[in-house]
This record gives C-alpha cells, sequence and structure tokens, in this order.
C-alpha cells in the first residue's frame, strides 16, 4: 500500500435524519449522545483504519446534507469517541494485567529455578554419579521451559497491546471535518484515488453499503 494512503486516513460518515439511527444499539434507550454503537458500524469504522500506522493521522469526515442535518453531528461523534475511549480503557486495563501476570510468573518461576538448583547438591550426593548429573541436566531442561514463557511475552508481545492502545487513542481523539455541499463529491474522489493505488479493498465500501448487505 502507498505510504501516501496511510500518512492520512479518512473514516466518511452520512449524517441524515434517514441514517443516524442506525448507526446505534436499537436496543439502547439512553439519550443520543449516550447511546452505544453499534457492532456493524464500529466493525466499519475499525476496517476504514487497519491501514494505519504509527504516525498516520486519522480524520472522521462527516457529510452533512443540510443545515438541519447537522444538528446530528455533534451527538454522534461524542458517542463515537466516548465509545473508543470506554474500550481504550479497558484495553490500558488488559495491557495492565499482562505485564503485572508475567512479572509475577516470572518472579516465581525464577524463585523455584534458584531454590532448585541452590539445594540439589544438598540432596542429592554428588558421589551418587549418573543419578546426580541426569537429574541436574532435567533441572536445567525444567529452568528453560518454565522461564521461556513470561520472558518471551515481556520482551516481544508488548507491540499488539501498544498498537490497540494509540489506535483506539486515535479514535476517541481524532479531528472531525464536516463537508459541506459543495464538498460532498470528496466521497467519490476517494473511490477514485484508491483504484489508481490499487487498493485491494472494495471501492464502494462504505458503512451504507454495509447495511444493505
Amino acid at each position: 500500500m502507498s505510504k501516501s494512503l496511510t500518512e492520512k486516513i479518512n473514516v466518511y460518515i452520512t449524517v441524515d435524519f434517514q441514517t443516524i439511527n442506525s448507526y446505534f444499539n436499537a436496543h439502547d434507550p439512553s439519550p443520543l449522545y449516550k447511546k452505544q454503537i453499534s457492532q456493524k458500524f464500529e466493525h466499519y469504522i475499525l476496517n476504514a483504519v487497519k491501514p494505519a500506522k504509527r504516525y498516520s493521522a486519522i480524520f472522521y469526515k462527516l457529510n452533512c446534507p443540510g443545515s438541519v442535518n447537522r444538528q446530528y453531528a455533534e451527538p454522534l461523534m461524542y458517542a463515537i469517541k466516548r465509545h473508543f475511549s470506554i474500550k481504550r480503557d479497558m484495553r490500558k486495563d488488559e495491557f495492565n494485567k499482562f505485564k503485572r501476570r508475567n512479572f509475577i510468573l516470572l518472579a516465581i518461576s525464577g524463585a523455584i529455578v534458584i531454590v532448585c538448583e541452590a539445594f540439589l547438591p544438598l540432596l542429592i550426593s554428588q558421589s551418587i554419579g549418573n543419578l546426580y548429573y541426569g537429574l541436574k541436566n532435567c533441572l536445567d531442561i525444567f529452568s528453560w521451559v518454565i522461564l521461556w514463557k513470561p520472558i518471551y511475552d515481556l520482551l516481544f508481545a508488548w507491540n499488539p497491546h501498544l498498537k490497540d492502545i494509540l489506535l483506539l487513542s486515535k479514535l476517541a481523539a481524532s479531528e472531525v471535518i464536516i463537508i459541506d455541499n459543495q464538498k460532498s463529491n470528496e466521497f467519490e474522489q476517494q473511490k477514485v484515488s484508491y483504484r489508481n493505488e490499487e487498493i485491494e479493498v472494495s471501492d464502494s465500501l462504505t458503512y451504507e453499503s454495509l447495511l444493505s448487505n
């Protein structure tokens, strides 16, 4: 994928009286700005930002035909940002639990290995010969096995957590741009530019097209 397309990613949303209710959970009786967004709408947003990199800028671009429909823009964006802010906080809690669990596991594993290595010579005399060295080799293997998982996770498994937290933080704080009637053809221009860059994503991918499936 072209680098220029990942530097700035736009999430296009049409806001009008006919579509506004389809963005929310139909069973949620809360006021509009506090409603849960629907799973299908969340899936659409996450698919739209899937190419995002670490330094990608994300923008919400709202197509609000007519001044009457603009009244729905602010509560919709408040609900969207609130949703991803809650998901970000949940993801942070998961990351903290991940670190705490692995540090505790590493400490316990290290203590077991140290105790075994320290007291094995006292429990088994080296004069026994082959039995001692056989048990010593088994203990070395056991030490590698018990320490491998927490060490691997703490060294190499951080990135997916940090990537998700960063993306959710961007979705919770991204700039909102309202496209007026004169600029509404930007939706069509986006499709043309994606087609020229040979993006392997359907050019007709909009939330409205997902609703029709």
